[in-house]
């Protein structure tokens, strides 16, 4: 059964959180509306007008100039011994966990035939680059995990050397100072405190992570860039990408949404696995793909007539926002409770919400070590 939603996601505005009381009806009901969003959705659209359009611009333009340098270049600045965690990971690399993953075939199976992902059971590794950019604050602990918080790697070609860093950092900044004051929001939508998720993240190995895929190679209809999957962290917040291709579906079980960002500084945010865990299944993980379909095809075309000197390389405008590695993963008793009416509700309604998950407690760093494994970049 297909879930009852809208084909356009929620757009909730961080501006009004800002600039008004905590505790006035209009934040608090915009509060709602956004947990009320990825719990239905697994995102919603961030309307913060901090973020810059050029900025983002700049960040897309320095990505796809890293990655239109020659393999052996962009090899210098794989980290394997660090699970892919810092610098380059190279295409047909990382593998889609929903390949061979149970639960996860079964979501697929339950969807409508024409609402399902593009066929991943073939297990190939994903035809896309990423780049993995710490933006994180270093613990005044000696955390357990220093694999997955070691230092970051800047490109050796003097070109892009000089105007890595300061570009990285002022796309990082506005995302991350986005996506932690909608934390913010989501708790106290829930009602938690608003510091709950913020603080639990505050020494997260929070990732800028653009992904890249070349589109002269891969740039067929019906290619899958990224295979249907979830993300291992908290929450992942994305800017405008040049391409569309990005399919998500609504809490996992009904509706694939194309995503388009509206124009204006507007950013798209995915609920991960660390939200699911300590919402005790309350928000899912919102599984999502990116695929080259017809829109895609005609965005390649036009910008190869306006930007005949840029690459055909899509960029995601990405950043994954972690919890702390040294902090206990478990459900908020509250939000498990929810979890569970929930899920009553969707089988009295006939609709088959998966089997119960148990949400056992468990290190962050161990979770996301557990989820690396699966995905084939930790051995």
């Amino acid at each position: 059964m297909v879930l009852d939603v809208a084909k356009d996601l929620p757009i909730i505005d961080l501006d009004l959180y800002r600039t008004q009381p905590q505790d006035s009806l209009a934040v608090l009901t915009e509060c709602v509306k956004a947990a009320e969003a990825l719990i239905t959705y697994g995102a919603l659209v961030l309307h913060d007008s901090r973020v810059s359009e050029d900025d983002n611009a700049s960040f897309l333009d320095l990505i796809e100039d890293y990655f239109a340098q020659p393999e052996e270049q962009l090899k210098k600045d794989e980290r394997p011994e660090l699970s892919y965690q810092v610098g380059v990971t190279l295409e047909n690399t990382e593998k889609p966990k929903c390949a061979v993953d149970e639960p996860c075939l079964r979501v697929i199976e339950r969807l409508a035939p024409s609402e399902r992902p593009l066929d991943i059971y073939g297990h190939h590794p994903d035809p896309k680059c990423r780049f993995f950019w710490k933006m994180s604050e270093k613990p005044p602990y000696e955390t357990e995990f220093p694999g997955l918080n070691a230092p970051n790697v800047v490109p050796e070609d003097p070109s892009l050397k000089e105007r890595w860093t300061p570009t990285m950092q002022k796309w990082g900044i506005a995302m991350k100072s986005a996506v932690a004051d909608l934390t913010e929001m989501v708790a106290l939508g829930l009602g938690l405190p608003a510091e709950t998720f913020r603080k639990a993240g505050q020494y997260g190995p929070h990732l800028l992570a653009p992904t890249a895929s070349d589109l002269v190679k891969y740039g067929k209809k019906d290619t899958i860039l990224a295979g249907f999957h979830t993300d291992l962290n908290f929450l992942t917040i994305h800017g405008r990408s040049r391409y569309p291709g990005l399919n998500i579906w609504a809490r996992n079980t009904g509706s694939r949404i194309p995503v388009k960002i509206p124009p204006g500084n507007n950013l798209l945010v995915q609920a991960g696995k660390q939200l699911e865990y300590i919402t005790g299944g309350l928000i899912r993980a919102g599984f999502h793909e990116v695929v080259v379909n017809e829109q895609t095809l005609a965005t390649i075309e036009r910008r190869k007539t306006e930007f005949p000197d840029r690459p055909l390389i899509r960029i995601s405008s990405t950043l994954f926002w972690h919890l702390s590695s040294d902090e206990v993963l478990a459900p908020i008793p509250s939000l498990e409770a929810r979890a569970q009416s929930l899920r009553d509700e969707y089988l009295k309604a006939g609709m088959d919400d998966e089997n119960e998950t148990i949400y056992a407690p468990i290190k962050v760093g161990h979770q996301v070590q557990n989820e690396l494994k699966h995905i084939a970049l930790m051995a």
